[in-house]
């Protein structure tokens, strides 16, 4: 554990130095900021989305409608830009040779690997929710608002909901980035990881919408995005949570499984 830590610290380091991290952290708090200030200089209000009634009413409003535009691409892409290159860059600049001759085992590599991505797609969704509650409060104040269910809820146990949808969303998110990091592994390409990770959660979009598979969506990654929805009903509607958290895990760890049984057996002394 203490050399997986050690590499882990390591792949940050590596993570702060590449302009790609910045590029997908800064869009994690731009966008959040421009919608906000659309919303303000042009009035309008997203109606044909939950919560987008409320945008002019209380800034708690704004990091919950962000999750159900987001959904699509933008996290998506933020979360694949740096696991979609995390094992592809060593291919890139060539030194997974180098990585491998040191000490560390291939295994404590891998998971260190693997946890950086994962806590930079979870520094993403912070950045994105605080920087949307600051600037929505600071927009539409830090009033009441109304549940799924049509409830009145408390500012204080409002913001407790909007911090338990955040991590309900990641959820899904985390299974995207092993989704990505598997790609980085095998393709050994990070464009074409980047871009296998968006083609894949576009077509679980499409398999959502398409006619006649109705029994599947329960199980689409696609729509894990949408649990969090359970924490704005009242009561709390746990069964989509609970379901989020088995399905992302099957969809997770036997990407994460199957990328470290590449990495383990990748052969780079003929490389």
């Amino acid at each position: 554990m203490a050399g997986v830590l050690t590499i882990y610290r390591w792949e940050l380091r590596k993570l702060r130095a590449q302009k790609r991290t910045y590029l997908g952290l800064g869009a994690a708090a731009v966008i959040p900021l421009i919608f906000v200030v659309a919303l303000v200089t042009q009035g309008g209000e997203p109606h044909d989305v939950p919560f987008g009634r409320y945008v002019h009413q209380t800034g708690l409003a704004i990091p919950l409608v962000l999750l159900l535009f987001g959904l699509l691409w933008m996290f998506p892409l933020i979360t694949a830009l740096v696991a979609g290159d995390i094992v592809a860059a060593e291919d890139r600049h060539d030194t997974l040779k180098t990585i491998l001759t040191r000490s560390a085992e291939r295994q404590q590599i891998f998971a260190a690997k693997t946890l950086a991505a994962a806590s930079y797609a979870i520094l993403a969704i912070v950045i994105t929710g605080a920087v949307a509650l600051i600037a929505g409060i600071l927009a539409s104040g830090f009033n009441p608002i109304t549940s799924l269910s049509g409830t009145r809820v408390s500012a204080s146990h409002g913001l407790g909901l909007v911090g338990a949808s955040l991590l309900a969303y990641l959820l899904p998110i985390l299974a995207v980035a092993s989704i990505a990091v598997f790609l980085s592994t095998v393709l050994r390409n990070s464009g074409a990881a980047i871009v296998g990770t968006l083609m894949f959660s576009l077509l679980l979009q499409l398999f959502d919408i398409l006619p006649g598979l109705h029994g599947l969506h329960p199980y689409l990654l696609s729509t894990q995005f949408n649990a969090w929805q359970g924490f704005l009903r009242t009561p709390v509607d746990w069964a989509p949570v609970v379901r989020a958290i088995w399905v992302c895990a099957l969809y997770a760890l036997p990407a994460l499984a199957a990328a470290a049984l590449v990495f383990l057996r990748r052969d780079v002394a003929g490389e």
